[in-house]
């Protein structure tokens, strides 16, 4: 009996996916006498890469008697064709092999992921991408020519069948094959159409957010390779501004990701240690902190980025195409007994996280990005946890022809956050913000969840928004009519059977559900399902808990009973005379009586301050600043504490963080 997980060392739902064996053919005749003998056989197979990144269950298997089919040794170019431009090798080639193999030639492949250590087959079978809006976009599969697959056959075939496919032969089969999630066939050899060697010349520029939703849309238009990477509890962002140039430039620059280097073990269990701790204790301004000193370092290196191999000198930094696309040299860690490792090495302890990531249509990006920067404004330390793990990071995608490829043009969001190792049932530090924007990505804007990364939830009713699917789906049942490639996970998310959401008790802790009860969170730990803060669809696991209760209005008898705003009061400290306001009636029944409430009628508002929301927005915001001015010199017992508000509009509730504990204070109705 085998055993089969991702490099992370868990799956989504921390199932352990076993099997009956692994086969490692060396060749294409071996992989096809093994095809032959599993469909003879009635097993059902999977194929399983060299390193699997992917985090989803797409190695998995249904059942203990199942067949994996590993390409760690299909590893070899079968041909080149510098005249034509073309380079065939075998599905478990990796990435950095390609590129290398390529380079060689004096040829490039024009886009690739960052990461160097997925195969062939890996990137095809999810349609991994760069980052690209030019000629074809960003995407592998869609530099691909030909593709040889073996599938299952008739007992008239030898129970097996090695399929040719391109465009000219049977366009409906290769682009069911472009982006195939492992339920076609064993890919055998892929065959890219590669470019002429070139030079990229690249500078890293950070800037603050302010017009970012604009820039977003705008830029990748004026660069081949921008992208982004978003800090938006620092307010900031760093624009890659990336550009083809002349293969005879001078300069012989090299992009070795920092994050992707090897790194000290111990240093590593250190980093984890503090995270830990970070989350345990609620301690939200060390996170911010660290993350702040992480990113600065991150962008003062330039990311790894080195003008001659050795040592940065400066912007721009110009080198060859395959120098400066893809790095990954912790992949060479191995060979030290783990004194290093890649950070999220199972076997040490280091990272362990979520991976969201998803692409929102270009034409909605904007929207998007502004909802985000209004959760900032409600907390800005509540995304530091994406910043800890260098910021989203943004590409840039467009429309493909493979049927589970791209639909548009868009920008695809990579956000990595912190995931307990132990405890799937352990709640994190404003975890409510991360699940407001996964959902509002995956409901609101319509978003395609990237098919190699991603939490359950992001997969539910994934099928319906391809338009194409339907033909994917008769592809599937030409090549594979029983079903042998397919699995319970993979029957979930193109819609054939079941649903990839499983609901049970802290089931929207780790994305295998929304919330619906707060049995779905962490109720003991003061974790309840409520509301988006923004996208109000949203239903999220948030922190309230009630460590003590205490009435503010008992604590300050004369508050309520004598508040009010004067004539030509500030609504700011400080603020200029045009946001001031008048309030004719005082806010009434202190002690704890129902008195009358102040309302929206009660203040009179500039002519700035236009619309009702508006208007409800700085009345509200003014209660609160009195109230907690109000609060700092009364409530003596609780002078430490800093003080929050949450709710509906209706009410304030007055939450109070020592430690990791949220206390409630008091409630105030204002209307």
């Amino acid at each position: 009996m085998c055993t089969v997980t991702n490099s992370y060392g868990a799956f989504p739902d921390r199932s352990i996916c076993e099997a009956a064996k692994v086969e490692y053919p060396k060749t294409e005749a071996e992989l096809v006498s093994i095809v032959a003998a599993a469909t003879r056989a009635g097993q059902k197979m999977r194929v399983v890469t060299r390193y699997s990144h992917s985090i989803p269950k797409l190695v998995c298997t249904d059942g203990k008697d199942s067949v994996l089919i590993s390409t760690k040794f299909l590893n070899n170019v079968v041909g080149t064709n510098p005249e034509a431009k073309t380079l065939t090798v075998e599905s478990g080639v990796t990435l950095r092999q390609l590129i290398g193999e390529a380079a060689e030639l004096e040829l490039a492949l024009p886009h690739a992921p960052y990461w160097w250590g997925l195969t062939v087959g890996g990137l095809m079978g999810t349609g991994a991408h760069g980052s690209s809006l030019w000629g074809k976009g960003s995407a592998v599969h869609d530099y691909v020519s030909e593709i040889r697959m073996v599938s299952p056959g008739l007992a008239s075939d030898g129970y097996v069948k090695v399929r040719v496919l391109s465009e000219t032969i049977d366009p409906d089969e290769f682009r069911a094959a472009k982006v195939s999630l492992g339920v076609l066939a064993v890919i055998s050899q892929v065959t890219f159409e590669l470019q002429p060697m070139f030079k990229r010349s690249l500078t890293y520029v950070m800037q603050n957010d302010s017009d970012f939703g604009d820039q977003a849309v705008t830029f990748g238009e004026k660069h081949e390779f921008a992208d982004f990477l978003w800090l938006p509890s620092q307010g900031k962002v760093v624009y890659r501004m990336d550009d083809r140039v002349p293969v005879n430039t001078s300069g012989n620059g090299l992009f070795d990701f920092f994050p992707f280097r090897p790194q000290l073990s111990v240093a590593l269990a250190i980093i984890r240690s503090l995270e830990e701790s970070e989350e345990s204790s609620g301690d939200a301004n060390n996170k911010c902190a660290r993350a702040e000193q992480i990113t600065s370092f991150l962008f003062s290196i330039s990311y790894g980025v080195t003008n001659n191999g050795m040592e940065f000198t400066g912007y721009p930094v110009i080198g060859k195409q395959n120098h400066m696309m893809s790095s990954g040299t912790c992949l060479d860690s191995h060979q030290d007994g783990l004194i290093t490792s890649c950070p999220w090495d199972p076997r040490i302890k280091g990272q362990f996280f979520h991976q969201t990531a998803f692409s929102i249509p270009l034409t909605r990006v904007k929207g998007f990005i502004n909802d985000i920067k209004a959760l900032v404004k409600i907390e800005p330390k509540s995304l530091c946890a994406l910043e800890r793990s260098n910021g989203i990071l943004i590409r840039y995608v467009t429309s493909s022809p493979a049927f589970l490829g791209k639909e548009e043009k868009a920008l695809d969001f990579d956000l990595t956050y912190y995931r307990s190792k132990d405890d799937p049932l352990a709640p994190r530090l404003y975890e409510d913000f991360i699940e407001e924007i996964e959902q509002m990505a995956i409901f609101k804007y319509n978003a395609l969840p990237h098919w190699g990364k991603n939490r359950n939830l992001a997969f539910d009713g994934v099928i319906r928004k391809y338009k194409n699917a339907n033909t994917f789906l008769k592809v599937k049942e030409r090549f594979d009519p029983v079903g042998l490639f397919s699995t319970e996970w993979t029957d979930q998310i193109l819609g054939l059977k079941g649903n990839v959401t499983i609901v049970k008790e802290g089931c929207a802790l780790e994305g295998l559900c929304v919330c619906s009860d707060d049995a779905h969170c962490a109720p003991k730990k003061g974790y309840l399902c409520r509301p988006g803060k923004v996208y109000t669809k949203a239903r999220v696991c948030t922190q309230i808990c009630y460590g003590f209760s205490v009435n503010v209005s008992s604590l300050i008898p004369n508050f309520f009973s004598t508040y009010s705003i004067l004539n030509s009061r500030s609504v700011m400290n400080g603020a200029s005379p045009a946001h001031s306001l008048v309030s004719t009636t005082a806010v009434a029944g202190g002690g704890g009586s129902s008195g009358a409430a102040a309302g929206l009628d009660d203040f009179h508002f500039p002519p700035d301050i236009p619309s009702m929301q508006e208007r409800k927005d700085e009345a509200m915001r003014v209660l609160k600043a009195d109230l907690m001015t109000e609060l700092d010199k009364e409530v003596k017992s609780l002078e430490e504490d800093s003080w929050m508000f949450e709710g509906p509009r209706s009410r304030i509730h007055l939450i109070s963080r020592r430690g990791n504990f949220l206390k409630k204070g008091g409630e105030v109705k204002l209307w």
